[in-house]
């Protein structure tokens, strides 16, 4: 048997290049840019007609009923234009478009809202003064905010190196070993306890240790600890687990000890996922209020001392306000919405800052 390999002629193409793939390429031709925004205007004009007729206008019925007229209508006319294949990449590509819309919707409203009522509250005040014998407008979250500030920072520098060498030794000395096999599973079970088991826990050590129904910062401390520890183990464990075993295999072989190895060459490479997951950890506890309702409580002035007294937090200010109001309810209301948006605020910052290392601090594998 002999296989021709004579020039395809110059200037000719496949009659069917889709056939060649398992596909049917019927119609042959291509809908131009033009087509399809015109079946996507024409279908968001039929979503809000049926929205209307319906029972009244919503942005999330007029999103779903536009989105299924255009899957339909982009589907038909492109497989009767371009065939079933090109179809059918179409539809699918319509379906995941829409869901994607969908989940944005209730982010966008939940945006969207925040910025309409939090910024009223939003001047210098808001940020220089407490609480401290405020009934009605005024006062601020001057206290919240150093409370937010120091009992994260304290976490933070409590929990980081605990997460972090817990990870090294899962990863680089415990394989195998029972110790590390029951670590591996309490920090399993520590990352899907509720939060308020942490702080329940927190409150009755102290209250044993200390006095009965001891509040202050360190207790909201300790735990926030216990909720962020095992999130900052399992995310260092994850990102020193992708560095290259060559990487470790070269430095043994140019007689470097491994400890000096997981100093000078583990931990450098992983330095940005391990960054970032340490801003995750930090977010997850920077916005709990259930585990401090029962262990920093709430106050109404400046508490600099962790270890006496309440500590008053930001999510903690903002749930009091909206649960317990009081002559003029407009003005707690606003200090909530205001107090939640400096939080957000706050955990946008902190995710800058953790893809600004992962940007900076990354290895360069460029020559």
């Amino acid at each position: 048997m002999t296989v021709s390999n004579a020039p395809t002629p110059t200037g000719t193409a496949p009659k069917d290049p889709g056939a060649a793939i398992g596909g049917s390429t019927a119609g042959g031709g291509r809908l131009s840019q033009v087509v399809r925004w015109g079946v996507l205007a024409a279908a968001a004009a039929v979503g809000l007609a049926l929205s209307l007729l319906l029972g009244g206008f919503s942005v999330l019925s007029w999103v779903v009923l536009s989105a299924l007229v255009y899957v339909v209508a982009i589907y038909s006319v492109s497989r009767a234009v371009e065939g079933p294949r090109h179809a059918l990449d179409r539809l699918v590509t319509g379906v995941v478009t829409t869901f994607f819309l969908l989940a944005l919707i209730p982010l966008v409203s939940l945006l969207v809202t925040v910025l309409q009522r939090g910024t009223r509250r939003l001047d210098a005040e808001f940020f220089t003064v407490s609480m401290r014998g405020v009934v009605g407008e005024g006062g601020g979250i001057a206290h919240a905010l150093q409370g937010t500030l120091m009992i994260t920072l304290v976490t933070t520098l409590v929990a980081v190196p605990i997460g972090i060498l817990a990870a090294i030794y899962l990863v680089e000395y415990g394989q195998g070993r029972r110790l590390a096999r029951s670590i591996t599973f309490f920090v399993d079970v520590m990352t899907g306890i509720p939060s308020i088991v942490a702080g329940l826990f927190a409150f009755s050590l102290f209250s044993l240790v200390v006095e009965p129904g001891f509040k202050a910062g360190i207790v909201g401390v300790s735990a926030l600890t216990l909720l962020m520890i095992p999130v900052v183990v399992r995310s260092t464990e994850e990102m020193l687990r992708l560095v290259p075993n060559e990487l470790r295999e070269a430095s043994y072989a140019l007689g470097v000890p491994k400890w000096l190895t997981v100093v000078k060459v583990v931990l450098p490479t992983a330095v940005a996922g391990i960054a970032t997951g340490v801003t995750l950890a930090i977010a997850r506890i920077i916005g709990e209020t259930a585990p401090l309702l029962v262990t920093a409580g709430i106050g109404t002035s400046l508490n600099p001392n962790l270890f006496k007294d309440p500590m008053p937090t930001l999510p903690v200010f903002a749930y009091y306000q909206i649960t317990q109001p009081g002559v003029q309810r407009e003005a707690y209301i606003d200090r909530a919405w205001s107090a939640i948006l400096v939080l957000i605020v706050i955990v946008m910052a902190l995710n800058v800052v953790a893809r600004l290392i992962s940007k900076f601090f990354a290895p360069k594998t460029g020559r």
